[in-house]
């Protein structure tokens, strides 16, 4: 069950098996969430952080006016909430996209772990790192892109990640997620959504039907795009 995490800290550095005992000896007690459950709430006070084995996730925030936006989305391998270990309280909440399989990892055992292994630590400060990264990009794109090449840059984003972890097939992967939720992703309405995902077809990029998107061009979505994986840091080196 904690392949993901393995497969997504390795591709910053190696982790010992030391490190692996540790980890799993920190992270237990499954459960599962179905569409549309909040993995954590906004406003509470975890005394875990929660990992995400199996589903799609997303970080979002309401409006007083019931306008939802969605700030980014998580896969396998991610821990969704781990700076609530430091910030305590969530300003934000974590929604199920799809049918999501999450495992928990004790603050206390992840207090030991940073008064203890040091390595492990720093990746898995990296780990935060990489969520403010994301976010960055996020914000660029919603506020600097055209909307066809924020689409297209977060496809990109997310087949990277997900093929670290083992989930695509070729250029393909499944995306459990609807226009409608795609649009609270960037901003627009669903009408908008739906003519931009059209446009991506007609460019002969992606195709997407039945919860898989297939790249057709990787090198012309990323032209599109303008995608540049640095901010994802996988890259492997000493931490």
């Amino acid at each position: 069950m904690l392949e993901s995490l393995f497969l997504q800290l390795e591709q910053h550095d190696v982790v010992s098996d030391a490190e692996r005992d540790l980890l799993k000896q920190a992270i237990s007690t499954g459960r599962d969430f179905a569409i549309g459950q909040d993995l954590v709430s906004a406003g509470s006070r975890p005394t875990y952080s929660t990992l995400l084995v199996e589903g799609l996730a997303a970080r979002y925030k309401v409006l007083e006016d019931g306008g939802r936006q969605f700030t980014s989305l998580q896969v396998p391998g991610d821990f969704v909430d781990l700076h609530a270990f430091l910030l305590k309280t969530m300003d934000h909440g974590i929604i199920a996209l799809s049918a999501c399989r999450v495992l928990f990892a004790d603050h206390n055992q992840l207090r030991k772990i940073t008064e203890t292994a040091p390595h492990l630590t720093r990746l898995l400060w990296l780990d935060t790192l990489v969520d403010g990264a994301i976010h960055r990009e996020w914000i660029v794109a919603m506020g600097r892109r055209s909307r066809i090449s924020h689409l297209a840059h977060l496809i990109c984003e997310l087949y990277v990640r997900l093929k670290v972890v083992n989930r695509t097939t070729s250029l393909s992967f499944r995306l459990p997620i609807t226009q409608t939720e795609l649009a609270d992703v960037l901003g627009l309405s669903v009408v908008h959504m739906n003519r931009i995902v059209g446009e991506l077809r007609k460019l002969g990029a992606i195709t997407w039907a039945d919860q898989s998107l297939t790249i057709v061009d990787w090198e012309r979505l990323q032209e599109i795009a303008e995608f540049d994986p640095t901010y994802l840091s996988m890259v492997r080196d000493p931490r």
